[in-house]
């Protein structure tokens, strides 16, 4: 019998990796779709939007990774308990987020020399700024991001972050102990640490 659900992205972790853990960790059986960059124009006006990744579910189809994501975290209980616990999980993640996007820029940039320069910049600027604060975040939520226990938030952080090294090069956690603690608190927990040891070698 073919599981449930479907889980299509690029070959690599990327945007899709908060989703695998989630499907991992709560011992929920998919299939992960894996498109190879030189096929992605014959796939992409099969999707809704044109991106990936994209979550299939008794013949529905939905896209955008927080979402898809999100889902997930309430299906293995890393959801928030009410509305506002969700509240506070979800401002973490954006957050997380803007940090990520504003590393964007990087990855897009031909020219060599203005590549070095943004990576500079996000070294001096936006990654300082982030992650100092993420840390005190983490110290007072006792290890973890939001609300003193283990969330999606957490997952979140944990998959991105290494997207974040990939694009300026650099160990970004390597000062910051606590987030250091935390992310590889969520790559050790068993469902996980099997995943990570087993799942495909890509570029990111």
């Amino acid at each position: 019998m073919a599981p449930a659900y479907k889980l299509t992205y690029f070959d690599g972790c990327g945007l899709a990796e908060t989703s695998r853990f989630l499907f991992k960790y709560g011992g929920i059986d998919y299939e992960d779709v894996r498109i190879k960059q030189e096929d992605w124009p014959q796939w992409k006006p099969k999707t809704p939007f044109g991106v990936v990744p994209l979550l299939e579910h008794n013949g529905k189809q939905v896209g955008q990774s927080l979402a898809i994501a999100r889902y997930l975290a309430k299906k293995v209980k890393l959801a928030g308990n009410d509305n506002w616990e969700d509240l506070e999980i979800d401002a973490v993640i954006n957050t997380v987020q803007d940090l990520y996007l504003k590393l964007g820029p990087i990855y897009y940039e031909k020219d060599e020399s203005k590549k070095k320069a943004l990576i500079e910049s996000a070294q001096k600027e936006s990654l300082p700024y982030y992650l100092s604060r993420l840390e005190e975040l983490v110290k007072k939520n006792k290890g973890y991001l939001a609300l003193g226990r283990l969330t999606w938030a957490d997952f979140y952080f944990a998959t991105i972050t290494p997207m974040m090294d990939l694009l300026t090069g650099g160990d970004n956690l390597a000062k910051y102990a606590n987030l250091k603690g935390l992310k590889e608190k969520v790559d050790g927990l068993a469902a996980i640490k099997k995943w990570i040891e087993v799942r495909p070698k890509t570029p990111f």
